[in-house]
């Protein structure tokens, strides 16, 4: 040990050589308390969800079953299960999906890695963030005039899929161009530099790198476009639709559907003498719907993320 460590260390290694100072045990104070408060925060944000489930399903365990999915409604929508609905909103979800996914990945593509920074790009970005907030009804009412009567769709699936799918256009946008936005710039150098093309740098580096954010984009979408009732109310829900009891493909793009979104609102609203179980157990199994689809694209995403190379 040298004479200056001696002299600062005289008792040995057991002691510290350097003290912490009050301004530093403050900080470490006023971390403790943000850490602390932000826990808070999120437990109140947890606990009424918590509280919010545990009570529908408590609510609509007499009437919960498999018989309850497979089964259709019957007797005016007062008994049976929720098989139309249930199908209608997969039908939903899945063309929507189909619709709005590949374009606004390519939009927020085109935005974020070809597009120049000016005025006109400017204008298009406040677009979207613009339309992101605009309110379900007033995307039925296009939907309605643009689809149902201009495209001559009429009431159909594909006219509440086409709605559903512009209506959610906006959230996939936005979140896609943060999630390649957060790609460093020197992967793209680095590609450049060996002779890569813009196009091959994106398919291969960005996207890649960049595919756990644009699950989180298709996940919002997912789960607003299988709770929202307006927009399919107007342009392809119907109040009752008798299909085959098992039958995954009881619909075409042209007919129209059943969902449990529309569905749950009748029979809360418009049906009298409906058992009080019923309603809940058609919210829960919306809900557990939202969140099975969740899951899946969840886990896909996690899966993606940690085979990131940085």
């Amino acid at each position: 040990m040298s004479s200056v460590e001696s002299k600062s260390n005289p008792k040995g290694s057991g002691v510290r050589r350097f003290a912490e100072s009050a301004g530093i045990r403050r900080k470490f104070r006023q971390e403790a308390m943000v850490k602390w408060l932000l826990a808070g925060a999120t437990g109140m944000m947890l606990v009424p969800l918590i509280l919010i489930i545990a009570y529908l399903v408590f609510k609509a365990l007499p009437i919960l079953s498999v018989g309850f999915l497979l089964d259709n409604p019957v007797k005016g929508m007062r008994e049976g299960g929720v098989w139309a609905p249930f199908v209608g909103t997969m039908y939903l979800i899945v063309i929507s999906l189909a619709i709005a996914a590949p374009i606004g990945v390519l939009a927020a593509v085109y935005l974020n890695e070809y597009a120049r920074e000016g005025w006109f790009t400017r204008i298009i970005n406040l677009a979207v963030i613009n339309l992101a907030g605009v309110p379900s009804i007033v995307h039925a009412l296009f939907g309605l005039g643009a689809f149902v009567l201009f495209a001559g769709l009429g009431r159909s699936v594909l006219a509440a899929s086409l709605t559903l799918a512009i209506m959610t256009l906006p959230v996939i946008i936005a979140s896609t161009k943060e999630a390649l936005a957060s790609v460093p710039m020197s992967f793209r150098q680095a590609c450049w530099n060996v002779g890569a093309t813009r196009w091959q740098t994106i398919r291969h580096i960005v996207l890649p790198n960049s595919i756990s954010g644009i699950l989180t984009g298709i996940i919002l979408q997912v789960s607003r476009a299988a709770g929202e009732t307006a927009p399919i109310m107007f342009t392809g829900a119907v109040f009752f639709k008798k299909v085959q009891q098992g039958d995954m493909f009881p619909y075409g793009l042209l007919d129209q559907c059943m969902a449990l979104s529309m569905h749950l609102f009748t029979i809360s609203t418009q049906v009298p003498g409906v058992p009080m179980e019923l309603p809940y157990g058609t919210a829960v199994v919306l809900l557990a719907t939202v969140l099975l689809v969740n899951i899946c694209s969840i886990v896909l995403r996690v899966y993606l993320r940690s085979r990131k190379k940085w």
